[in-house]
């Protein structure tokens, strides 16, 4: 039957079928389900979060703690609880440690990072060679296992969100004055170094959530992708907060139903999608020049 203008309403009815099919299929299992939640937590709290990254330059810092919570992760497989609750403390001393160092002694940002990143990381690695014979992986540690979530990852997530959320949106405006102007905030009696310090250990706690959806290498691609995407469209921080978000939401979604439907895995697929993101975003930087 060839297209007439009598048969349309049957061709867009037939075409919202299939992409309702093609949106419920995957929610049919309930372990996709359980990714979806977790993904598009991440994808909020990551690009909010990333915008202040971004602002503070510390998007070297955020590849470090990634990194540096290898450790905690291998010991949390190895005795068979949740990653994030062997991650999370060990994320937090690392944050405060890296904070301490850099403010304390003569030791650049870079440099100090750096040596904590690569100490911690090889004790991770060293850890996961001496419980060779555990069920630990290093795929999914270096890649993400959103697909293996746990009711419990769900919970601890949604905990973790609320918490970052409620304190993000308390602070917001110092927070934001000290990452525009450190030391007029200081004079203005904002207490600056505290403030710093509570970034490091949101950072770090956001860092040990997206490492369930995207691993320990990809952890940049929704940390700090989507906000810089939303940095080169929007012009005032609100508007990048909301547009990154909006942005990680979407590379959150996108990237696992690619996963599901290519057969590919989630954690590259959703770095992919975020990519791709900041791609078009440079692209229109450019054109409206």
């Amino acid at each position: 039957m060839g297209f007439t203008a009598k048969n349309l309403p049957n061709i867009i009815w037939g075409g919202i079928i299939m992409g309702i099919d093609f949106i419920l299929e995957p929610l049919q299992y309930s372990f996709i389900v359980r990714a979806l939640i977790v993904c598009i937590l991440v994808g909020i709290m990551c690009p909010f979060l990333g915008a202040f990254v971004i602002n503070r330059e510390m998007g070297f810092m955020g590849d470090a703690l990634a990194h540096s919570v290898l450790p905690g992760m291998v010991v949390a497989y190895a005795i068979g609880f949740s990653p994030i609750i062997g991650a999370v403390p060990n994320a937090v001393i690392v944050a405060l440690c890296i904070g301490y160092i850099v403010k304390k002694t003569r030791v650049s940002n870079d440099t100090s990072i750096g040596i904590i990143f690569s100490a911690l990381f090889s004790i991770g690695l060293l850890t996961l060679a001496l419980l060779g014979g555990t069920s630990v992986s290093v795929e999914d540690i270096l890649l993400g296992q959103v697909l293996n979530t746990s009711t419990t990852d769900v919970f601890v997530t949604i905990a973790l969100t609320i918490v970052l959320l409620v304190v993000m949106i308390i602070l917001y405006k110092p927070m934001v004055f000290v990452g525009f102007d450190f030391e007029g905030a200081t004079v203005a009696g904002i207490p600056s170094d505290k403030l710093d310090y509570l970034l490091l250990v949101l950072l770090s706690v956001v860092i040990v959530m997206s490492l369930q959806v995207v691993g320990v290498v990809l952890v940049i691609g929704m940390l700090i992708t989507p906000a810089a995407a939303a940095s080169m469209i929007a012009k005032r921080f609100p508007q990048i907060i909301i547009l990154g978000i909006i942005f990680g939401v979407i590379s959150a979604v996108v990237g696992l139903y690619i996963s599901y439907y290519f057969n590919l895995p989630s954690g590259p697929s959703i770095a992919l999608v975020s990519s791709t993101i900041f791609g078009l975003s440079l692209v229109k930087n450019w054109k409206s020049r």
